[in-house]
């Protein structure tokens, strides 16, 4: 018997995971759908036939309620290796671009640093260490004003790469200029976000050390540690992936954090380690620690010398003074300016990084 035949004044069983309910005429079912209890996949039969089919196949219950679309599939995620392998294929086949963009921020801060050494190897306040020290505060607001703009770009140029488009440096500068105010605010925002939450963490430790040895003192320390370690962790996730809801989604400032605290909480339904904010988090703790073990080696005695002077002085201004003297005396050495350099022609592989992983969670972004 075809069901599509069948009317409304038959009786009519259901069957849930093996369990028959009724028999009901078709209103009952019709209540039972509205509430839920029936859809569209469990068997149903009439009472006098020996046939299960799908109540789908129910006109006078389910012709006049539309199909519900097909649960999107899972667009299949590359795996942390392979992501890693096509950030540095797309970063050698670019590099000249990449290069170009990131000489935007380290030559000014490189030229800056050689002036400072030789004026501080002059040592007198006269006429060279004053244009000296002009020069350094013009070569730093370049490379504050080429920041924005090397955001923007390493945005546009690795989309451009991911998805096989050429575009010539000078294109991708003009479209980058034109985010430059957005990106350029956003940047005070989160980075001024981290120097607040570093500072408090500093505060926490100077407490600690200054303080009188008191079990309080200690509970109290360790408890604001804990929490500033939650405050950091919960801003950087929802940080990730500001860049590109700026430049490629073409979001303001309030929706760009929006969209990236969206982004990093997205695809809920996969496992832990494949969700955007742990693949993100591992992406820049790798970094994090290239970054590190470029630049803590010639810069270790340095360091040295601060811890020391935090945890043996208690006068703020001593502190102050033994830091800049070892600043001073540490002056500028070749082998760190080289690896500072490296560090920044490196630096735009986490930024491919991160525009291929949005680029999986959105496959299609609108600049």
């Amino acid at each position: 018997m075809n069901p599509v035949e069948n009317n409304s004044a038959a009786q009519w069983l259901v069957r849930v995971q093996g369990k028959e309910y009724g028999p009901v005429d078709v209103e009952e079912l019709r209540a039972w759908r509205d509430d839920g209890r029936l859809i569209r996949t469990n068997e149903v039969r009439e009472v006098e036939s020996e046939r299960w089919f799908p109540a789908a196949e129910l006109p006078e219950v389910f012709a006049d309620v539309p199909q519900p679309p097909p649960l999107p599939a899972l667009v299949r995620q590359s795996g942390l290796g392979e992501l890693l392998g096509r950030t540095w294929r797309i970063y050698l086949a670019h590099f000249g671009q990449y290069l170009a963009l990131s000489a935007l921020v380290f030559v000014p801060s490189v030229c800056g640093q050689l002036s400072s050494a030789a004026a501080n190897g002059n040592g007198d306040l006269d006429l060279r260490s004053a244009l000296a020290g002009l020069f350094n505060f013009c070569m730093f607001a370049a490379s504050v004003v080429g920041w924005p703009l090397y955001i923007a770009g390493l945005q546009i140029l690795t989309t451009e790469a991911a998805q096989g488009r050429s575009a010539t440096l000078a294109n991708v500068v003009a479209r980058a200029a034109k985010f430059w105010w957005r990106v350029a605010l956003l940047c005070v925002l989160v980075y001024g976000a981290f120097f607040l939450l570093i500072v408090l963490a500093f505060g926490i430790l100077a407490m600690l050390v200054a303080g009188p040895p008191s079990l309080v003192v200690i509970l109290v320390a360790l408890l604001l540690l804990v929490f500033q370690v939650w405050m950091f962790s919960r801003v950087f996730i929802s940080f990730l992936f500001w860049q590109p809801a700026a430049v490629l989604e073409n979001k303001g400032v309030s929706e760009s954090l929006r969209r990236s605290k969206e982004l990093a909480h997205s695809e809920p339904e996969r496992p832990s380690s494949q969700r955007p904010k742990w693949r993100g988090a591992i992406l820049a703790s790798l970094w994090f620690i290239v970054a590190t073990a470029l630049s803590i080696g010639p810069e270790w005695s340095t360091l040295t010398n601060y811890f020391h002077a935090l945890t043996t002085l208690q006068d703020p201004q001593a502190i102050m003074q033994s830091m800049t003297a070892s600043a001073q005396a540490a002056g500028l050495a070749p082998v760190a300016l080289v690896l500072g350099v490296l560090q920044q022609v490196l630096r735009p592989l986490l930024g491919i990084a991160f525009v291929l992983l949005y680029l999986e969670i959105v496959p299609a972004p609108n600049e």
